[in-house]
């Protein structure tokens, strides 16, 4: 097990040094650098983490919410850092879904054989 973790923990550093997580940070320092594209990332943010609370918790969004929502996301969207952020947000997501994939890969083997 230790040896995993190990492997685990140089995964970590693997992604962080990645050029992935380097452009990341970039965009998001650059965001935060702004006061007014931070106070509008955060905004975004927090209107996303409270949908989501609500979602999870089998609440009903309001149609008011979702106009709210929608409306803050075409702002931000409108915003070059912030859409830059964004695109390097997807980026990295998508190297970490890869990665995800490919560690489960021996559970989807073995359940898979099973069927």
């Amino acid at each position: 097990m230790a040896n995993l973790q190990e492997q685990a923990n140089q995964l970590e550093q693997a992604l962080r040094e990645s050029a992935e997580f380097k452009d990341l940070k970039q965009a998001y320092d650059a965001v935060m650098s702004d006061p007014a594209a931070k106070q509008m990332f955060e905004n975004f943010r927090e209107t996303q983490l409270n949908l989501q609370e609500k979602h999870m918790q089998g609440l009903d969004i309001s149609e008011e919410e979702i106009e709210k929502a929608r409306q803050i996301v075409e702002t931000v969207q409108q915003h070059e850092a912030i859409s830059k952020l964004m695109e390097e947000e997807q980026k990295l997501n998508n190297v970490i879904n890869e990665i995800s994939q490919i560690i489960t890969k021996p559970l989807e083997e073995l359940y898979g054989a099973a069927e």
